[in-house]
């Protein structure tokens, strides 16, 4: 699983001219899922964003996390981030999740992070051709993999 994790001061998703989700100060997580992906990458993926310290504290020091400042959140999915770009000038997605594999965990990964950060997570529409806005605040963006854990 690999998330591109945005501090923002606020964000949308639109889908087709309507507003899908929208947050205030927060996260806006964009989501890649492959089909090795499992349960595993969900809860590891969640406790270390939920925990992930970042916002600033009272000597504006990255000391806080989402948790700390009671922050919002805005999950959206993103095959992208499994983009090949070894050979040629076109991307191929090849490593990219189906949708019959990684659905459910991108559904596990927004009940997951929305009970871990004690509300609701904003989304995306699984496979929607989705247009984002946001203000990333810094900017303070975090690139994180599963199989990767730096």
């Amino acid at each position: 699983m690999r998330a591109v994790i945005q501090r923002v001061t606020h964000a949308s998703v639109t889908i087709d001219g309507k507003l899908n989700g929208q947050i205030d100060k927060g996260y806006l997580i964009l989501l890649g899922i492959c089909d090795e992906d499992s349960m595993e990458d969900v809860d590891w993926l969640v406790k270390k964003i939920a925990n992930l310290r970042v916002f600033g504290d009272e000597n504006d020091v990255m000391n806080r996390s989402i948790l700390d400042i009671d922050g919002n959140c805005l999950v959206v999915s993103q095959f992208t981030l499994y983009a090949s770009y070894k050979k040629g000038n076109r991307p191929s997605w090849f490593r990219a999740g189906s949708h019959e594999h990684s659905i459910p965990l991108y559904q596990a990964f927004c009940a997951q992070l929305s009970e871990a950060i004690g509300k609701q997570v904003a989304t995306g529409e699984f496979g929607a051709d989705m247009k984002v806005e946001l203000l990333n605040d810094g900017p303070v963006t975090i690139c994180m993999d599963t199989k990767n854990k730096e």
